[in-house]
């Protein structure tokens, strides 16, 4: 399969050996291969470095909770990272470990194909969207040009929702986050 390719491509080249060195796993996404849509969030925290799956967590719950609000379910979508390794203490990942990532992120896309793009939180949609603000644009459709490692293009559909772990430190964040995620729901759903 071209996504275990992927896997041993990270492996082999060594990217981000620090963060490797720190961490249980390499965790690379789990869903559907033929998602219309895949959410990518910022890096795996602890309960995704020893499970080897994104969003198991806490966030990962709430995401689940919102899937079924949109009436989707986990098995519907595809759900990676941009880094793969967790970072230390579960800190931001670093511009240069998010720019290591970023060729085998393309890889998988071009892999899965989706409609569209939903990022968790501002360190996934930066690079799409890398002058936007998510506090303005959360939950608005915006058609992104991308270039694969083929030097070949392709347009997509980014979605930039706030992280669902906005929701766990600020209750208040909870119903914005719900409401942006099923309005993403129905416009995918509209294609």
């Amino acid at each position: 399969m071209i996504l275990d390719e992927i896997v041993s491509n990270i492996l082999s080249d060594k990217g981000c050996a620090n963060l490797a060195a720190g961490a249980t796993q390499l965790v690379m996404g789990d869903g559907n291969l033929d998602a219309d849509i895949v959410f990518i969030g910022e890096a795996p925290g602890k309960k995704e470095d020893e499970q080897g799956l994104p969003f198991v967590g806490a966030a990962g719950k709430f995401l689940d909770e919102m899937l079924i609000e949109a009436g989707m379910k986990r098995n519907d979508v595809y759900i990676t990272n941009v880094v793969k390794y967790r970072p230390p203490n579960n800190r931001d990942p670093l511009p240069e470990e998010k720019a290591a990532f970023l060729p085998y992120l393309l890889r998988q896309l071009e892999v899965i194909s989706p409609k569209a793009i939903i990022t968790l939180g501002r360190h996934s949609m930066e690079y799409f969207l890398p002058e936007a603000k998510i506090s303005q644009i959360h939950g608005h459709a915006i058609r992104k040009k991308v270039v694969y490692h083929d030097k070949t293009e392709h347009e997509w559909l980014v979605i930039p929702l706030y992280h669902p772990a906005a929701a766990l430190y600020n209750g208040g964040m909870r119903q914005v986050l719900i409401d942006d995620f099923i309005g993403a729901a129905r416009l995918i759903r509209s294609l």
